[in-house]
């Protein structure tokens, strides 16, 4: 066995010798599992209750509101969240979204448990879960760089990538397990994990200051607009995400397909719920060994291609196991095309950005999850779950070819080191 002496310096191993970047790690992996069980089960429990005194077709709608309710305070909020990741320290901000999000879940907890608050109660959890990620995404995004020799960078993001791609598939899972029995056991889980979350952060001994900013706030967030705006690559690779996803967010509607289109139950939704994970995460094992090095822009807009193409499959199978791996091809496409214009973003934005321009990120980002959500809601209200799946699938890949056009810099793009 080699010596950590004779490791290679941008090895896995000498990654996981570095203190602070192993509790950021566990950070990120216990709060992305405890958000992927409450997604799970705030969906599920919004469709329930629709479809008490509504169709199909509205209940969809319902659900689609989640991700509507969750976007609104991200979209009001992400300029100040990006200016406080390059103003304050970062760990601390990373401990007051995570208070937003222990009082989200205590919300949700005792709502289920009591039967209490209905649809009031539920988006109003989404809307606070909503406002603590603005601030969580842009400061974890622009802590992790500073945790980690430069030379390690490309491997840590891809173990970021590992751990959401892990904690999406053990979340999911999880919560359909617990779901099946009680929706108040999924909430109660993400509240302790959360708070596990917490203590976790608040090991790492690094300072989280940026380097020094001069200006007022509006002055930097502008700034940071600015940024993105010159930089066409970052501008296409983030632009690509939000459109692609947001006409390809088949996976909001998961709740319908496994209770009203497959007839697969609980058990199901766990199931199909999981299998984008399954993908991203054996995605993340094989970038977490061998990163991209050469032809990125190529390859990133392949990955966006084949996200479309899955969500067709998905969207026309009538069984729970062609369903599930349309999914997974879709959640390896779509972590492939996440790890890239991750690295890309982190190597070439300076330290004193990177906060303003992960909020700007985590909106596009944000956008394409939450919008998506809600789109996919309001067409399927008027065509159908299917038929709205469907047309998501085919906008993204019509996206696909539309952004190698416009963005022939994106497309050329080439090594990222």
């Amino acid at each position: 066995m080699a010596s950590p002496l004779t490791d290679p310096p941008t090895s896995a191993r000498a990654l996981l010798r570095e203190r602070d970047y192993r509790y950021f790690w566990a950070t990120r992996w216990l709060n992305q599992t405890a958000a992927q069980i409450q997604s799970v089960a705030l969906g599920w429990q919004m469709y329930s209750l629709a479809r008490l005194t509504n169709d199909v077709q509205q209940s969809a709608l319902m659900v689609g509101m989640i991700g509507l309710a969750t976007f609104v305070p991200m979209f009001l909020l992400t300029l100040p969240a990006g200016d406080a990741a390059d103003r304050y320290d970062r760990r601390r901000i990373m401990c007051f979204a995570l208070a937003g999000e222990i009082l989200s879940a205590g919300l949700l907890v005792v709502g289920s448990w009591r039967q209490i608050g209905g649809y009031p109660l539920l988006l109003t959890a989404a809307v606070i879960f909503g406002a603590s990620r603005v601030f969580f995404n842009p400061a974890s995004t622009a802590l992790g760089p500073m945790l980690v020799p430069r030379a390690l960078l490309p491997r840590a993001i891809a173990w970021n990538s590992l751990a959401g791609g892990t904690a999406s598939i053990l979340g999911p899972a999880i919560g359909g397990l617990l779901i099946a029995s009680s929706t108040t056991h999924a909430f109660s889980t993400s509240l302790a994990l959360y708070a596990v979350s917490m203590g976790s952060v608040a090991m790492i001994r690094a300072s989280g200051l940026a380097a020094a900013n001069v200006g007022s706030r509006w002055t930097l967030m502008v700034e940071g607009l600015g940024y993105v705006w010159r930089q066409k690559i970052v501008l296409g690779a983030i632009s690509l995400d939000l459109f692609a996803v947001l006409l390809g967010g088949a996976t909001a509607l998961l709740p319908v397909f496994a209770r009203d289109v497959l007839h697969v139950g609980a058990e199901g939704f766990g199931i199909l719920r999981s299998a984008p994970a399954v993908g991203a995460t054996a995605m993340a094992l094989v970038l977490a060994s061998r990163p991209v090095r050469g032809r990125a822009g190529y390859v990133m807009l392949g990955a966006v291609g084949l996200f479309g193409l899955a969500t067709c499959v998905f969207a026309l199978s009538r069984s729970l196991w062609l369903s599930a791996a349309a999914l997974v091809f879709l959640g390896g496409a779509d972590m492939l095309s996440v790890f890239i214009r991750a690295t890309l973003l982190q190597i070439v934005t300076p330290d004193a950005l990177r906060g303003r321009v992960a909020a700007v990120s985590s909106l596009f980002v944000g956008a394409s999850s939450e919008l998506g959500e809600f789109e996919s809601g309001v067409l399927a209200r008027f065509v159908g779950p299917v038929s709205a799946a469907l047309f998501g699938g085919m906008g993204a890949i019509a996206v696909t070819g539309l952004w190698a056009w416009m963005f022939p810099a994106l497309r050329k793009f080439d090594r990222l080191e």
